[in-house]
């Protein structure tokens, strides 16, 4: 299976240690994310620090942890596939773009709990409780 694994997941996963994140770090999946996620995990460091309520150095660890098991896809390969995701997803939420290009780009599913995913019809759509 493979997967590309939404930012608001590994958000979550960075929040607590759940079944979330035992999924991520165990599931036999080859996971892919975009290169914009590890720019969003820092732009809520501070957020997602507190909220879990751990330090920097606990922060960087599970962070490290999750980016050993997931591939980060290069922009140029999602660029590639942009307009044809563009033509799946922009009606639906252009912010999400480029997880279905990224999609398209590796032949993957996407794993996200994000309900405007499921509007489109192209790409398989797994919940959490659904790889559980």
């Amino acid at each position: 299976m493979k997967l590309v694994v939404d930012t608001n997941i590994l958000i979550s996963t960075l929040l607590k240690d759940s079944l979330t994140r035992d999924l991520i770090l165990h599931l036999d999946a080859e996971l892919y994310s975009i290169r914009f996620t590890d720019k969003e995990l820092m732009k809520y460091k501070n957020y997602i620090k507190k909220k879990a309520k751990i330090n920097d150095e606990e922060f960087y660890m599970v962070l490290d942890a999750l980016f050993n098991k997931i591939i980060l896809i290069d922009d140029k390969i999602i660029m590639a596939r942009m307009k044809e995701a563009s033509k799946i997803m922009d009606n639906i939420d252009p912010d999400d773009t480029p997880f279905i290009a990224a999609a398209l780009a590796t032949e993957s599913d996407i794993w996200s709990d994000d309900k405007h995913f499921e509007k489109q019809n192209k790409i398989k759509i797994w919940k959490t409780k659904d790889l559980i």
